[in-house]
C-alpha cells in the first residue's frame, strides 16, 4: 500500500487511505505518533489523548491578547443571539 504526499498551504501532508484509518480506529484531525528509525523508516501509530494541562502548557499565557478580541468584548448581540 502507499500514501501519497500532497502539498497543503506552506507544508506537506500525507494522505493515507480510509482502509487504514479504519483498520487504527482514527480518523480526521487525531493526533499520531511518528517515529523515524534509524533505517530511515517511518514509523506512523495512533496518537494518546491530549490533556488539558499539556494543552496549557503549550501556551503563551504572557502573550498580548489580538488585537480583534477586543472587538468581541463590547460587540452587542444581533439576530436571535441570548446573552
Amino acid at each position: 500500500m502507499e500514501a501519497v504526499l500532497k502539498k497543503a498551504g506552506k507544508s506537506t501532508v500525507v494522505v493515507l487511505p480510509r482502509t487504514v484509518l479504519k483498520r487504527l480506529g482514527i480518523g480526521v484531525g487525531q493526533r499520531m505518533s511518528l517515529k523515524v528509525t534509524a533505517d530511515g523508516t517511518i514509523v506512523l501509530s495512533p496518537g494518546g489523548k491530549l490533556a488539558l494541562a499539556d494543552m496549557i502548557a503549550q501556551c503563551d499565557l504572557k502573550a498580548p491578547e489580538p488585537a480583534d478580541l477586543a472587538l468581541w468584548k463590547v460587540a452587542r448581540p444581533i439576530g436571535q443571539d441570548v446573552w
